[in-house]
């Protein structure tokens, strides 16, 4: 099973994210850029789950 690699911060809905680039996910793949990820505490609005790192995939 793969994450779903979201495009879009559903926080924002301007900051684009590339497979490549950095983003903030919850364990529902809730996908945020790191601006708005900061803003929120790294804590998800949706979930309540914590904010990491989104793996990185190479674009392709």
């Amino acid at each position: 099973m793969a994450l779903e690699m979201r495009d879009r911060c559903e926080r924002c809905t301007t900051a684009a994210l590339p497979p490549d680039g950095q983003a903030r996910i919850c364990s529902y793949e809730c996908t945020f850029c790191v601006p708005c990820g900061e803003v929120m505490g790294d804590v998800c609005p949706n979930c309540g789950g914590e904010l990491v790192p989104r793996p990185r995939r190479a674009a392709g």
